[in-house]
């Protein structure tokens, strides 16, 4: 059996690690190794499971930097495929354990493999994000980042996303301002960063600095906030595409729940080196 298997999802891609095929301790300083692109195999994170809890699987994310993540719509969908790919799941639609909570993923199209995933409630509440905000809702708030003002919006959909909604977006943008916004102290555990551009009712661009992994081609929980957000102020309809450097994926609201839907694709799966463990 092989001890990664690499997938990704519109170029944003991951290792999964399946404990019962591979041994390798998920610590900070491994992690970090595995994921680097120059000493270790190189990914935008690792996704360690399937782990058995509460009668479901359970999925455990990490960042390149060693931290846990405790959502992921990139990495849902990924461990998902991977857990067809593997026999452990043979229905087209099961429930999946995460820090966040339980997430639900469909099998909508297996020959392109699409994959539809139940991303849950979103709320704009500062104490849920978690926020320092004052305001019982972290929505046009006004910030000073280096030579810039911003009026920021957050959301949680379990994990804190903050959104820029810009004229144009771009990715020097994104490179400039996401690593301070990533670490300003408005927010308790960091956060994730979008710069959003409105292209039309039912078509938005960002661009993302992703908490613990920097800049990404795409991302599906910062797909869903950013959606969250512009659905909100009434610039999009419920069902909107989004493109990111990487492709586009499709984001449903109903209600204050949020639905995912995208592609994967499969890459690699290989052992490690001797020399590198």
């Amino acid at each position: 059996m092989a001890d990664f298997y690499k997938y990704h999802g519109l170029g944003n891609d991951y290792l999964v690690i399946d404990p019962k095929h591979c041994s390798v301790a998920m610590t900070a300083d491994n992690i970090k190794l595995i994921c680097d692109r120059n000493f270790g195999v190189g990914s935008d994170g690792i996704l360690y499971g399937p782990i058995t809890k509460d009668d479901r699987p359970y999925l455990q994310i990490f960042n390149p930097d060693g931290s846990e993540a405790e959502k992921s719509g990139n990495g849902i969908r990924i461990f998902a495929r991977y857990l067809w790919d593997s026999g452990y799941i043979t229905s087209n639609k099961f429930d999946l354990g995460t820090k966040s909570g339980v997430v639900t993923a469909e099998m909508v199209d297996k020959k392109q493999s699409v994959i539809k995933v139940d991303m849950g409630n979103f709320s704009f509440e500062s104490k849920l994000i978690p926020t320092r905000i004052t305001t019982e809702l972290s929505l046009n708030h006004h910030l000073s980042v280096l030579d810039k003002k911003f009026v920021i919006n957050c959301v949680t959909v379990g994990n804190p996303h903050c959104v820029v909604l810009v004229d144009k977006t771009s990715a020097d943008l994104a490179k400039k301002y996401g690593p301070i916004l990533e670490k300003h102290n408005l927010f308790q555990n960091r956060t994730n960063v979008q710069f959003v551009e409105i292209l039309d009712r039912n078509n938005i661009k960002i661009e993302i600095w992703e908490r613990g992994a920097g800049y990404t081609l795409a991302s599906g929980s910062s797909s869903v906030a950013s959606v969250c957000i512009a659905h909100y102020y009434k610039k999009v309809n419920k069902d909107v595409t989004v493109y990111m450097p990487g492709g586009s994926v499709q984001v449903s609201i109903e209600g204050n729940r949020a639905y995912l839907t995208g592609a994967v694709k499969k890459v690699a799966e290989g052992k490690f080196a001797e020399e590198l463990l």
